[in-house]
């Protein structure tokens, strides 16, 4: 079984594959129940494997059972049929079958004749085994396979290529074209390949005429809910969301994220609405037969007057962003009662600060997890306590402290944690015992209208005869755009380093930042749904702790797929 990106080109030798004869004795060891040589492809045996897991029959003669198209892609069908209807002389000269699929591999078009070739409805590998259109769709390039590396007797003649067709836009897969023959002699390319790989650009071409981008349906959608007077409107569209000026007003971050979670749950049920907090009405927006979004419209209501906190609200730390405020104005609340305190948030984004902040003018006792054997050094009846690095506590010491608050539940305990790798049974328990009690802090990404003021907070004191450190437009915008993995101690960073070094007098123009800095996001604006794509990216890396590797595995994409597309979409993290 064999896929290819690009066909051999001189000087490059196609790739090869044990000779066919070999593949044939091997598989009828295979469905003889005796093992396999070691020369049999790992891929070709899994495949095999994979289609015996599945109750695929080898000797399946046909016809296969049909199944009712539920919900088939009107759009792709519409778009490839005049394609398709072109090449009928080319595959009746060429002895070839030309099969269009979706993305659930179901059989929408199939013309032309080649030896072996058998009436089939569904090319799910559930169905019929190892074949080049689920190969094509899994891999995402184009895929060969050739008589043997099927699992069907019916197909032991057949050579089939297949190339996945992408819907314009957001690029995911759609479907695949195959065109299947005569099974060749057993080296990439297969003859065909060409015209599967014209197809499917002609049928995509097409796709991108006859599309209407259902960003544009829900805009409109969203646009035509905020023409009343006062509505508040929030519109839904995967991890994208468009809150209008009412809405803002009205909805506190957290109560946003409530209506959020109703609205998608409402969404893959796919029907009305009811139970949704702030009496809100939900319409459902369709585009080309599938839902795209939602609008939800909230009942009008006076925004309630700000209630002064039960805390002392910490004034210390620069930021008027509302995500800051909200998350600071909900811990100073919180810390306002002498009980346990969680600050959840990725690294350097203030945790240890705020914690000081709203501890006010007393001297906690601050422990560091990461220093290690935190159990001898824990106080009985301690006083305000800061515990940092609660992710890198170690048995002994989740023990001691799980222990401390089963004694004394009402001990003032304030404790930072990174989420990072998933934390042991020992761990869990104790962040279980907080959750109930614990503030996220936004990522820097997140409240980056507070940049400004940071820069200011952030910068080093100056020396007498020296002005203070300024910027220029250009680069402020820089600093705005980027994504800042590191957070506020990164910022911190690079504008105490810029002070040491630079020489230049004036404001700190644009060419003075760091690489990544200067460099900023992708010449080109970003689509909607390449903006929800970037998001999801960006919450995956806050999650995690700016962890690349597990927002990769997150994801379900490799870690230099994720480094690709945090390129393109200009967010350097």
């Amino acid at each position: 079984m064999t896929t290819a990106e690009h066909p051999p080109t001189a000087g490059r030798q196609p790739p090869t594959r044990p000779a066919l004869g070999q593949l044939r004795r091997a598989r009828a060891r295979f469905l003889a129940g005796h093992p396999l040589p070691e020369d049999v492809p790992d891929e070709v045996a899994a495949a095999w494997r994979r289609a015996r897991f599945y109750g695929v029959r080898h000797d399946s003669a046909g016809p296969f059972p049909a199944r009712a198209l539920r919900s088939p892609d009107p759009a792709l069908l519409e778009a490839a049929r005049p394609v398709l209807r072109r090449l009928g002389p080319v595959l009746d000269h060429e002895r070839a079958t030309l099969v269009l699929t979706d993305a659930r591999l179901r059989v929408l078009w199939a013309m032309g004749h080649a030896p072996g070739d058998v009436s089939c409805p569904d090319l799910s590998e559930q169905r019929v085994g190892p074949n080049s259109a689920a190969l094509a769709l899994r891999t995402g390039r184009r895929a060969e396979v050739h008589g043997p590396e099927h699992f069907l007797d019916v197909w032991q003649e057949v050579s089939a290529v297949s190339v996945p067709l992408r819907a314009p836009g957001h690029g995911r897969p759609v479907g695949t074209v195959t065109v299947a023959s005569a099974l060749c002699g057993g080296r990439a390319p297969h003859p065909q390949a060409a015209l599967a790989e014209a197809t499917a650009t002609a049928v995509e071409a097409e796709l991108r005429g006859h599309a209407r981008p259902p960003e544009r349906v829900l805009l409109d959608a969203y646009l035509g809910a905020c023409e009343g007077p006062d509505r508040p409107v929030v519109a839904f569209a995967g991890h994208s969301r468009l809150v209008n000026e009412t809405a803002g007003r009205l909805l506190s971050t957290r109560d946003i994220e409530d209506l959020e979670r109703a609205v998608h749950a409402l969404l893959r049920q796919d029907g009305p609405g009811t139970g949704l907090p702030r009496d809100a009405e939900v319409e459902l927006v369709r585009h080309l037969g599938e839902t795209v979004g939602a609008v939800a419209v909230l009942a009008p209501r006076r925004a309630p007057e700000p209630a002064a906190p039960a805390g002392r609200l910490p004034t210390a730390l620069a930021g008027h962003s509302v995500p800051w405020r909200h998350a600071t104005e909900r811990a100073a609340e919180l810390a306002a009662t002498h009980a346990p305190l969680l600050l959840v948030g990725e690294r350097g984004t203030g945790k240890t600060s705020l914690a000081r902040e709203l501890l006010g003018e007393s001297d906690p006792l601050v422990i560091d997890a990461a220093e290690g054997k935190l159990y001898e050094s824990l106080p009985a009846a301690p006083r305000r306590l800061v515990l940092r690095h609660a992710e890198r506590l170690a048995q002994p010491d989740v023990a001691a402290i799980v222990a401390l608050l089963e004694t004394r539940p009402g001990t003032p305990l304030l404790v930072t944690y990174t989420p990072g790798a998933p934390p042991g049974p020992c761990l869990q328990r104790l962040l279980d015992t907080l959750a109930a009690r614990s503030v996220t802090l936004p990522a820097l990404r997140e409240r980056t209208e507070d940049i400004r003021e940071l820069l200011t907070a952030v910068a080093p004191a100056t020396v007498p005869g020296q002005p203070p450190l300024t910027w220029t437009l250009d680069a402020r915008r820089a600093l705005e755009r980027y994504p800042w993995p590191g957070n506020v101690t990164e910022l911190a960073h690079v504008v105490r380093s810029l002070a040491q070094r630079r020489r230049a007098t004036g404001p700190v123009r644009r060419t003075e930042l760091p690489d990544p800095v200067r460099e900023g996001p992708a010449g080109r604006p970003l689509s909607p749904m390449e903006n929800a794509e970037r998001t999801a990216i960006l919450e995956a890396l806050r999650r995690h702790g700016g962890n690349k590797a597990r927002a990769a595995a997150a994801l379900g994409i490799g870690r230099a797929t994720l480094y690709r597309k945090l390129r393109a979409y200009g967010s350097h993290a």
